[in-house]
């Protein structure tokens, strides 16, 4: 193999995923080499603002120096010893994030897609040990245009055809009901009660673009739950640790879920960490040997996940993005009243979107996402038409009043054909 010192464009950095990496994303073009903070810089060294914070997994910031140090430290220290020993930081952390949210124990896991996973066999296994469901009869309700992950069993209740196509048979087991839609959980809990386990909803629905409930379908939907001694579960990969002006999102509606999952911003971003967490009644239906991790709990995800959730607390980044969220979705309101291309505002926090006023199958979004790039502001459509912003949580006022500028300009630049 060929080694170089040479510094390769953005153009061959591009070509070489191209051609050597599975096409399974399109990316925006641009070539990310750096980042602090709010700002990512490309190989060419320009500056831009990012607004989607891979996805909500830097609420921190970029590069969080706490977060660097604290990697850095453990990593010198001890990486790995698997569970087939105890190491110094995992109980330290499991304690730390059951008080931190309120539960009696966690299941530590890397992925977000792996702690839903997680969620759905603690559910199952609750479900035939705890509630009396018959063998292999346990179902669990999820909603239309949900996004919780890519394994095969998590695609097979997904309503997005490429996200589904073609990866079949599918795994049974799930009854879908439109989101936001609290008559039709009705039903299902009224008509087959006996048989379902759980309730599997992201508060805010995020990929979908940032499908906002109604206000009191959570608490309507908990409360459901609890009639039919169904489990709530509460996806907040995304829409947890402060995205959207709260700790988590369900604590708008006072709602805790008997079973909640967390990712991405649980480390800041530093490293996969996932965790699954749940009262003793529940969580003690899962016995050695039937669920684990080889990194799952390692002592650097452990150490970077306590900083990463003291970061958040004591810089008070869920006031922060309340308040700058406000603002945002002011200025984009405005905005919408001068544009005709911006048909919908919507979001909590600093989770937001914007409809474009044009078909799904139309370019109109990723042309404006271009547009912003070249106006050192990095966002991605999502559905087609709506093109959501994200910004890291320690994002200053003067910094998103002079985003939204940008976005204001490089949309009233585009006209509605």
């Amino acid at each position: 193999m060929e080694t170089t010192t040479k510094k390769l464009s953005s153009a061959e950095l591009m070509e070489l995923e191209n051609k050597y990496g599975a096409h399974n994303y399109h990316p925006l073009g641009v070539v990310l080499a750096k980042g602090e903070g709010v700002y990512v810089w490309d190989v060419e060294g320009k500056k831009y603002f990012d607004f989607l914070s891979a996805y909500s997994a830097v609420n921190q910031g970029h590069c969080h120096p706490r977060l660097v140090e604290a990697i850095k430290t453990q990593a010198a220290t001890l990486n790995l010893t698997s569970r087939a020993f105890y190491n110094d930081q995992l109980g330290v952390y499991e304690k730390y994030v059951t008080e931190y949210f309120g539960y009696d124990k966690v299941l530590p896991m890397n992925t977000g897609a792996e702690g839903v996973e997680t969620a759905i066999k603690i559910c199952r296994k609750w479900g035939y040990e705890k509630k009396g469901i018959a063998v292999n009869e346990a179902k669990i309700i999820v909603c239309g245009q949900n996004f919780h992950g890519r394994t095969v069993t998590i695609i097979s209740f997904s309503s997005d055809p490429d996200a589904r196509g073609n990866f079949g048979p599918y795994t049974p087991g799930f009854i879908s009901i439109p989101y936001n839609n609290i008559e039709a959980l009705k039903s299902v809990l009224e008509t087959e009660s006996k048989t379902i386990a759980g309730f599997l909803v992201e508060p805010i629905q995020g990929e979908a673009g940032v499908n906002v409930p109604d206000e009191g379908f959570l608490l309507e939907a908990y409360k459901m739950c609890k009639q039919h001694n169904v489990l709530f579960i509460g996806d907040e990969i995304q829409t947890g640790i402060a995205r959207t002006g709260r700790m988590l999102a369900c604590e708008y509606e006072n709602v805790k879920p008997d079973i909640l999952i967390l990712g991405k911003a649980l480390s800041g971003g530093m490293y996969p960490v996932a965790a699954v967490l749940a009262n003793d009644e529940i969580m003690e239906v899962i016995k050695p040997g039937q669920h684990g991790s080889t990194y799952g709990g390692n002592p650097m995800a452990c150490a970077v996940a306590m900083e990463a959730l003291k970061i958040v607390s004591e810089e008070q980044l869920a006031v922060n993005a309340f308040d700058l969220g406000v603002i945002f979705r002011k200025r984009m309101n405005t905005l919408a009243e001068k544009s005709d291309l911006v048909l919908k505002v919507r979001g909590k926090g600093l989770l937001n979107a914007i409809l474009i006023n044009d078909s799904p199958e139309s370019s109109t979004a990723m042309d404006i996402c271009i547009a912003l790039s070249k106006n050192s502001l990095l966002a991605k459509p999502t559905h087609g038409n709506i093109i959501r912003f994200a910004p890291p949580l320690v994002m200053t006022k003067s910094q998103l009043d002079e985003c939204c500028s940008i976005i204001e300009k490089t949309i009233l630049s585009f006209k509605k054909v």
